[in-house]
């Protein structure tokens, strides 16, 4: 059985920066293409990035790409998501997902909550 479990989260202060964890277990996901999406009280899911085997990554806005940065470890079935220079907005529930072969974001595990205090 898949799991996906996100580490990280927590209270922060406008300004500060948390790295995020997601390690994949019961299966080996070093080909597929991993990613982390959002959800803010009262929005709609939002993608903010993903990235390849080979790293090659998207960013969901020019405001993430800017501030974020996603990464790796193949070896450890496990994506980062550093995120420097947080503001208020960034405040939601952090998820990790896996894409399967087709196309599909298959495999989500149950988020941590990132707040960010003014």
């Amino acid at each position: 059985q898949v799991h996906l479990v996100e580490s990280g989260g927590g209270l922060v202060q406008a300004g500060g920066s948390l790295r995020l964890s997601c390690s994949a277990s019961g299966q080996s996901f070093d080909k597929n293409p991993m990613g982390w999406f959002r959800r803010a009280p009262g929005k709609e899911r939002e993608f903010i990035a993903s990235i390849t085997w080979t790293s090659d990554n998207t960013f969901g806005s020019r405001s993430m790409k800017g501030r974020f940065a996603i990464s790796r470890d193949n070896a450890k079935n496990t994506v980062y998501l550093q995120m420097n220079n947080l503001i208020r907005e960034d405040t939601a529930i952090y998820y990790c997902a896996v894409r399967d072969w087709n196309g599909a974001w298959r495999y989500w595990g149950q988020g941590t909550q990132v707040t960010v205090s003014s």
